[in-house]
């Protein structure tokens, strides 16, 4: 099975003048490599996808595939029209990438029985290995626990991004032991390593990554009082991440650390004055003039 266990960057894309800012987002990946992180999740929930065209997707794939090994890159791939998905699929996976990251079909609300018949249809078509994206929240349809512990067992679905917000579904799947468990909801990243999970797909850790990275690797030590301590640390930034849609606030606050624009292509919008307000004394950064 492949190992995803680590902290992975659910990537934002940086725009600039409503286009895609190739230089912006070579500073951001270059950044984060240096301070430790696993690999990225290129054109997921926080990466805009659903606002790029298939062109600029791959656009944003290929630059990304020029700066990092392909082994640490993972495409986000939806949708519910299941032939387009399969065709957008084949054409992502002309290129060498760790994996693709796929949730169920929104919009449309199919049965359990049809999410897992999409599963196996993407997963059958896979060359890479398939992170399962469970969020119920954005697709507008719950996969039930037994549903999700079947799909796992395809020999192509190596990992979970875990937003569920179930804590019996999450030990079951790693107490199961058929896919890894990656936390998808940043509050829940310390929980999940404690329970034995493999890390995250995180947005929030695009600032202070480094204290991500060290959080799992005192984990890894046994360590688990300083590790508690780092996400303490951390905990407060996170809360701040997601006070509005995400990734108004990732984005503001890479602005304030001068790595990337706050733009965002609409119907999203920067966030507002009030938070971009408190960012500095959240992050530990002087406040600004």
């Amino acid at each position: 099975m492949s190992n995803f266990r680590g902290i992975w960057i659910a990537l934002v894309t940086p725009l600039r003048a409503n286009e895609v800012d190739f230089a912006a987002l070579e500073k951001l990946v270059k950044k984060l490599l240096a301070e430790g992180v696993t690999g990225f999740v290129v054109c997921g929930t926080t990466g805009e996808a659903a606002a790029l065209s298939k062109a600029e997707q791959l656009a944003v794939l290929d630059a990304v595939l020029g700066w990092v090994e392909p082994g640490r890159v993972v495409m986000g791939l939806s949708g519910y029209n299941l032939g387009e998905l399969l065709a957008f699929q084949a054409e992502i996976q002309q290129r060498e990438i760790g994996g693709l990251l796929v949730p169920a079909p929104c919009y449309i609300r199919p049965s359990q029985a049809g999410i897992e018949a999409f599963f196996n249809t993407v997963a059958d078509a896979a060359r890479v290995p398939v992170i399962l994206y469970d969020i119920p929240y954005r697709t507008g349809v719950r996969i039930e626990r037994e549903t999700l512990r079947r799909i796992v067992r395809h020999p192509r679905i190596a990992a979970v991004k875990d937003c569920g917000g179930d804590s019996e579904t999450t030990m079951a799947l790693i107490q199961d032991g058929h896919a890894q468990v990656l936390a998808g909801e940043d509050l829940q990243i310390f929980n999940n390593l404690c329970l034995g999970g493999a890390g995250a797909i995180s947005a929030s850790a695009h600032v202070h990554a480094e204290l991500y990275v060290r959080m799992l690797q005192q984990v890894d030590q046994g360590d688990w009082l300083a590790a508690r301590g780092t996400f303490y640390q951390l905990l407060p930034w996170v809360k701040m991440a997601f006070v509005e849609p995400n990734p108004a606030v990732v984005k503001a606050a890479l602005q304030l650390q001068g790595v990337i624009g706050d733009e965002l292509r609409e119907p999203m919008q920067p966030c507002t004055q009030a938070t971009r307000d408190r960012l500095p004394g959240v992050l530990g950064l002087p406040a600004a003039l």
